[in-house]
């Protein structure tokens, strides 16, 4: 008797479990795994963790209802030569889609736009061989490298978001940049390098760019849905 009490409740819990599995599996397979692949701009270098661009608008997009995850793949220093490397380990089988904000520091040292074109062509050439859909983030060269470089460095995002049909934001600052000014103009948003944005700053940036990452997200539940 003993024995068949003991039995029936680990029936029970059994039953259980595969509903609470049954439920979480159903949970993850409606939430939309992001990686958001970039620089310091993406890794929120000078802030606190919940300051930086991913917690912010992490945050941002759960209080418009989204479920999302988004996985902070900005390492400081990087080019778009060091996210075409580590863009397929970076990868794992959950991602669905990717933030693609990288160019700062190929234009920070006068790189030669071509370059950064060839890289980001490829990490968007991974993202199509794996069936994910991608926001490309743009950068905007400031004039002292002359107007031949910024010409080819400010063209080459939207050129290859056309090429690819990916959704595309023109620059990461825009957001703190609406009148025309370069970041390192808007003090009051900016850290003390004039390069970085402060906790401020990226909350005006997460406003500003946050419709497309939702667009992106809206891409991937029709693919999901389909």
């Amino acid at each position: 008797m003993v024995w068949c009490d003991t039995y029936g409740r680990l029936a029970g819990i059994s039953k259980a479990m595969v509903v609470f599995l049954a439920f979480s599996s159903a949970a993850q397979a409606d939430r939309v795994d992001i990686l958001a692949l970039g620089d310091s701009l993406t890794a929120g270098y000078g802030l606190m963790d919940h300051e930086g661009f991913v917690p912010q608008l992490r945050d941002w997009l759960g209080a418009r209802g989204h479920d999302v995850r988004i996985v902070n793949a900005g390492v400081s220093g990087d080019t778009t030569a060091g996210g075409l490397s580590r863009v397929e380990w970076s990868l794992s089988p959950e991602i669905d889609a990717m933030i693609v904000t990288l160019g700062g520091n190929d234009m920070l040292r006068g790189l030669a736009p071509e370059l950064a074109r060839a890289n980001i062509d490829g990490i968007l050439k991974v993202a199509q061989e794996r069936d994910l859909q991608v926001l490309l983030v743009g950068m905007v060269a400031p004039s002292n490298y002359g107007p031949d470089y910024k010409a080819a460095f400010d063209a080459l995002y939207p050129e290859l978001a056309q090429t690819y049909g990916t959704v595309f934001f023109p620059s990461f600052f825009q957001g703190l940049t609406e009148n025309g000014e370069m970041p390192g103009d808007v003090t009051d948003f900016m850290q003390d390098d004039g390069i970085h944005p402060n906790q401020r700053g990226v909350a005006r940036i997460v406003d500003a760019i946050g419709p497309s990452v939702e667009e992106l997200i809206a891409r991937v539940e029709a693919a999901q849905g389909s």
